[in-house]
């Protein structure tokens, strides 16, 4: 029995309504509705986790949680509308049109010796099907922020592990030993950057302390799901924090490599600065609410190694530079799937996307006027705009392909030096007649 067993420790602190801020008007209706109707059928039903937090955070929370002492099949019983999913732990979505509440059922203390929970040599949990109580669900949480219940019974909020606490003093601290947790599951030191720097929280000095000596232990995390969690971790509006905390903590070289290196040659600040442009891009499109893709992401996170891979294919092998470009793409992207997956249908039109940046440096002919009613030509120039901000590219080429975007479509054809038809059908006429 380890030191996250739910009999070491006490019972919860049971804060009245009375003396949190958490209020059901700023709850989803079908969160409400969940809780209500499993309390109705005599179980158990908390809100859990993040939503909790950032209600006493006074954040709108994107998600919300339901956490119950009911097992996903007498769930699923109550809800026409849930659908069972997961292997590692079973849990149930309770769908709403577009909204999605996630019900799981409380978990067992985290002892090794059960037949349905299996880790690997590591440490690190491959399948956890054991249902509890919520006096060892609490445990199994990873940091106390997040171990926070709200009982839809009697809407007070229960706290094992001192969360309340570290909400008000905006500390982050990991649930048990430290070490044992990140080795269960390495991806909570992600975790850890990711709430960190999205909430502006300080890590807790035993959180931060193994997280360095530990980093090596995502090489063991599948590459799909590091992908999600790379996407939470620099398109949820923070960042630049978020790259700043893998940094820190010398996490990044595990999750981009070829980045990693780069950094950390006599190069390495300039490659540092446009990372931190690109990021600060992607804060600032989510502030004004614009979209944001993995493509771009991607993008600003390979081209570097992209293009030092394209100068050397070009250097040793007799082909062109685009060639030597679209080859290095390849082999960049190829190399980077065993660290994180990167699907085709980002990483085929980030292609596309980063070829243009070659395509953008000649504005003469009718090709380079096709380029503007390119479907990733929007996504291209706001590339090339973020190349020109850091000194990669003259600023007078990315102003250039801003004008000729007012022009009319006459005066566009003349900026690209292209005849009119009418002009074109003359000369060749004289042509002819010459040559007669």
């Amino acid at each position: 029995m380890n030191d996250t067993d739910s009999h070491s420790h006490p019972g919860p602190n049971i804060v009245a309504r009375s003396k949190h801020n958490i209020s059901r008007a700023n709850i989803s209706e079908n969160a409400i509705k969940v809780l209500y109707r499993l309390n109705k059928a005599g179980y158990q039903a908390f809100l859990v986790g993040g939503g909790v937090r950032d209600l006493l955070l006074d954040i709108h929370p994107k998600d919300f949680d339901v956490a119950t002492d009911a097992r996903p099949e007498q769930i699923r019983a109550l809800f026409r509308n849930c659908r069972l999913i997961g292997r590692r732990f079973r849990l149930a979505h309770v769908r709403f049109g577009r909204e999605i509440i996630e019900v799981v059922t409380f978990r067992a203390a985290a002892n090794e010796d059960h037949k349905h929970r299996e880790h690997a040599e590591s440490g690190r949990i491959l399948r956890d099907n054991v249902y509890g109580t919520i006096e060892e669900d609490v445990w199994r949480r990873d940091f106390t922020i997040n171990a926070l219940y709200y009982n839809i019974a009697d809407f007070t909020v229960w706290d094992y592990t001192g969360g309340m606490d570290d909400v008000s003093k905006r500390t982050l601290r990991l649930i048990g030993n430290p070490e044992t947790r990140y080795r269960e599951d390495p991806v909570r030191m992600l975790r850890a950057a990711r709430f960190s720097a999205k909430l502006n929280f300080d890590l807790a000095t035993e959180t931060a302390e193994p997280i360095r000596r530990l980093g090596k232990l995502l090489r063991d995390v599948p590459p799909a799901r590091l992908f999600d969690e790379t996407l939470k971790l620099f398109q949820s509006g923070h960042a630049l924090r978020s790259l700043e905390m893998l940094l820190a903590y010398d996490l990044f070289k595990y999750l981009f490599p070829h980045m990693g290196e780069l950094l950390a040659s006599e190069n390495g600040s300039d490659v540092l600065e446009f990372l931190q442009a690109g990021m600060r891009n992607t804060d600032r499109r989510i502030e004004q609410d614009l979209p944001v893709t993995p493509m771009f992401l991607y993008a600003v996170l390979l081209w570097h190694p992209i293009r030092q891979r394209a100068a050397r294919i070009y250097k040793e092998f007799d082909v062109s530079e685009m060639e030597a470009l679209l080859d290095a793409c390849d082999e960049v992207v190829s190399e980077q799937q065993t660290h994180i997956s990167y699907p085709r249908r980002f990483s085929v039109p980030m292609k596309d996307m980063l070829v243009m940046q070659r395509r953008f440096e000649n504005h003469r002919g009718i090709r380079a006027l096709r380029l503007l009613e390119h479907k990733r030509f929007r996504a291209a120039y706001d590339f090339l705009l973020l190349r020109a901000r850091c000194g990669e590219v003259e600023q007078n080429l990315a102003d250039w392909w801003a004008d000729v975007q007012t022009l009319s479509a006459e005066e566009q054809r003349k900026a690209f030096g292209i005849r009119h038809r009418h002009q074109r059908s003359s000369s060749a006429r004289s042509s002819a007649r010459a040559a007669r």
